[in-house]
């Protein structure tokens, strides 16, 4: 277990930091989406060619990151303040442009614990502001990719206490999975080593929603960022809940996921093709 905020890993050395600016990575294009600054030449020219093919242009991109934002802050308060959970374990850790699940799980719940798994390089020189905690509360982070999903249990298990409730959050993270890969077998493995109680919050890219050129701007992205890219339909994006119980009103656009009674939901602004759920392991 870690204390006080301070990171986990005994006497592990770190990974050595090597970071490859010359090619987009996901973490850094989320950054510059959300406006931070943790991105490089080659982030902003992935994201601005692949946004040229899409109605609205990159407006339209940074829309989708917003509502994302605003979908997991939802969730996050849903969970501790409903639900009762005080662990989080987030896969695809980004470079923070805002504030992330542990600043919104502890603004609620203090004693609330959070591990953050990642493997991009800029993520991990960034790794200290993830693990910026609450006195009361616990943050770390795991350098490690989500298709080695032992790994990332063994050390999720030094901060997180397994034999209780853990929400697993996964905002996209499933796009940069390819088929060949098993993303199914990955999450169904990572709620296999949850306690009951635990919930899956899933976010992922689809081409059912808004889809007017998303694919050809996906296909884009996909060719210019490292790792793949993959847009999936409404059906095997449900077969990642599939064993869990959903919580209302299941999987639909994330927009729809309990939206704030003060949203403004524009009936003429093109949705985001991305659809959320929240599912519980029973």
């Amino acid at each position: 277990m870690t204390d006080q905020g301070r990171p986990t890993g005994g006497t592990r050395p770190p990974p050595e930091i090597e970071i490859d600016i010359t090619t987009a990575h996901r973490a850094r294009v989320h950054n510059y989406l959300a406006g931070g600054d943790a991105h490089f030449a080659a982030d902003r020219l992935a994201v601005e060619k692949a946004a040229d093919v899409l109605p609205g242009g990159i407006e339209t991109a940074r829309h989708a990151v917003r509502t994302m934002a605003a979908f997991q802050e939802r969730v996050v308060r849903y969970l501790v303040a409903e639900v009762g959970i005080r662990q989080f374990l987030k896969l695809g850790a980004v470079v923070p442009a805002g504030d992330d699940v542990h600043e919104i799980a502890q603004a609620a719940a203090p004693g609330t614990r959070v591990v953050y798994a990642g493997d991009d390089p800029t993520v991990l020189a960034h790794a200290h502001s993830l693990r910026r905690s609450r006195p009361e509360g616990v943050t770390d982070y795991v350098h490690g990719s989500m298709l080695d999903v032992a790994p990332i249990i063994e050390q999720a298990a030094k901060t997180l206490d397994m034999d209780r409730p853990v929400a697993l959050v996964s905002p996209a993270t499933l796009n940069f999975v390819a088929d060949e890969h098993d993303p199914h077998g990955i999450v169904a493995r990572l709620m296999d080593a949850l306690a009951p109680g635990s919930h899956l919050v899933l976010a992922h890219t689809s081409n059912e929603i808004g889809s007017e050129r998303m694919m050809e701007g996906a296909e884009q992205f996909g060719k210019l960022v490292y790792g793949p890219y993959v847009v999936r339909t409404r059906e095997e994006i449900a077969r990642f809940l599939d064993g869990l119980e959903l919580v209302d009103p299941g999987l639909v656009p994330i927009e729809q996921w309990h939206p704030r009674p003060d949203a403004d939901l524009d009936p003429t602004r093109r949705p985001v093709p991305i659809y959320g759920a929240v599912a519980r392991k029973p």
